[in-house]
């Protein structure tokens, strides 16, 4: 990826599946949500692992094992194994091993998939802030995680254990809408304490060393639906990345995407994956994609023509990517996204 300042999604005349090695795959929201696989994922992936795109999948919910997720996605037609999946808990646990004694105690504030991750590297979960711990890990519990969890964080932390937070998204999808994440959880240890955890999710540096490390990916492609997380860790790993709009991001974000969460990519769904790109191409009347163009008002962003939404969203990110440069844009956009039903 290129560290210059995104102002357009880019164009691709090869298939990203031919273009990319690996696709470094979020689950909630990309792939299924509540529990659920999202429309045309599951042909959209074995298309791409037929001819020969390696499929790694990268979550930031610490909640469930390699092992469980993997028997989850297999589940819903998409083979694969417990090597396949790389979560925040064990970038965390990777990020706590370089601070503590090889089997140090841990006090876990979280599910299954944090204490697995844990004992993988030598350390010794326990529950209590009096099993005298050296370090806090806390990961996404479910969302019927016990209150007094944060209670115990909250006593070890305000004694002045180091204290480690999986990630910090403030929001998951479900099947029925948006709901807390692990981000919330976290907000209440730290108005409990004043204290600061060491965060090793997406988009933080820890989380894609976890991953380059365990798939071994030489040309990888982040596919995701957040900015913040996804979009964000692909520009902080300096890979390109495919922004899909299936799960938190709406078209109003993405045209207000400063540069540190505009994609390299954008598509409606994982079918994106088989398919090349359009180029978005600057003539005299704006910027044109497709039977779209798309202009930046004095304070409005404009869009003529018709064709694909997509089209049209591409021609506009790239107007208020242009416009904004390196700032984020305030230019109105709802007429706009309105013509495209977004």
């Amino acid at each position: 990826m290129s560290r210059s300042v995104r102002t357009s999604p880019e164009g691709s005349e090869r298939p990203l599946h031919e273009a990319y090695d690996t696709a470094l795959l979020d689950l909630d929201g990309v792939v299924y949500a509540g529990g659920e696989a999202i429309a045309h994922a599951v042909d959209s992936l074995a298309g791409a692992r037929a001819d020969g795109m390696h499929l790694a999948y990268v979550t930031n919910n610490a909640l469930r094992t390699p092992a469980a997720v993997a028997d989850h996605l297999t589940e819903l037609g998409i083979p694969t194994g417990a090597e396949d999946v790389i979560t925040s808990a064990q970038a965390v646990a990777r990020l706590i091993s370089e601070q503590v004694p090889a089997g140090a105690k841990v006090l876990v504030i979280g599910g299954e998939g944090l204490r697995v991750a844990l004992r993988e590297r030598g350390l010794t979960p326990v529950d209590s802030a009096d099993d005298d711990p050296a370090a806090v890990a806390q990961g996404y519990g479910g969302p019927d995680f016990p209150w007094g969890r944060f209670a115990e964080a909250s006593y070890a932390v305000a004694r002045g254990v180091p204290w480690f937070a999986s990630n910090t998204d403030l929001t998951i999808p479900s099947g029925r809408g948006i709901a807390p994440g692990n981000g919330a959880a976290v907000e209440v240890v730290r108005i409990a304490t004043g204290a600061e955890p060491q965060v090793a999710g997406k988009p933080l540096p820890p989380m894609h060393k976890e991953t380059i490390l365990r798939t071994g990916a030489k040309r990888p492609l982040v596919v995701g639906d957040r900015l913040d997380t996804d979009i964000e860790g692909a520009c902080n790993g300096e890979v390109d990345s495919l922004l899909v709009l299936t799960g938190v991001t709406d078209g109003a974000q993405l045209l207000a995407a400063p540069p540190q969460h505009r994609p390299t990519y954008v598509d409606a769904d994982l079918r994106g994956l088989l398919t090349g790109q359009p180029e978005v191409a600057e003539d005299g009347e704006g910027f044109r994609c497709g039977g779209w163009t798309a202009t930046a008002g004095p304070d409005r962003l404009e869009l003529s023509g018709d064709g694909s939404e997509l089209d049209g969203l591409r021609a506009l990110c790239t107007a208020a990517w242009t416009a904004a440069g390196d700032g984020t844009c305030t230019l109105d956009a709802e007429k706009a996204l309105a013509r495209l039903g977004l």
